[in-house]
């Protein structure tokens, strides 16, 4: 299964708080790229509120936010209080199974490859 991440990075222009709304598949395999964003945005306009949001993800593995939570409260190259808080959905959201492709457009999919 194909677990992209995208992040998109929206800073308040008085420079009070940075978001991370991220979307696509959060596992607990590539929660890491997170972590230099975060810092980067915990050291941009110090003291700064990060704001970590993940509702609009399509997938989100619980272990995944207990690695990023433990990352977070764990980074000591961050001088002076700069908090860190997570908006995760109710529910974690898991993935859809992939719809099933009709016969006969696998046929004509073929076809054109001939």
């Amino acid at each position: 299964m194909d677990h992209k991440l995208s992040v998109l990075v929206q800073v308040d222009l008085d420079g009070a708080y940075v978001c991370l709304v991220v979307t696509g598949c959060l596992t607990e395999t590539n929660q890491h790229v997170l972590h230099p964003l975060i810092h980067r945005a915990r050291t941009l306009i110090p003291p700064v509120t990060v704001s970590i949001d993940l509702t609009c993800a399509t997938h989100i593995e619980a272990a995944a936010v207990d690695l990023l939570r433990w990352a977070v409260d764990h980074d000591d190259t961050v001088d002076g209080p700069s908090p860190v808080e997570e908006v995760v959905p109710n529910g974690l959201p898991d993935h859809h199974p992939a719809p099933a492709r009709s016969h006969h457009r696998l046929q004509t999919q073929e076809s054109w490859a001939a």
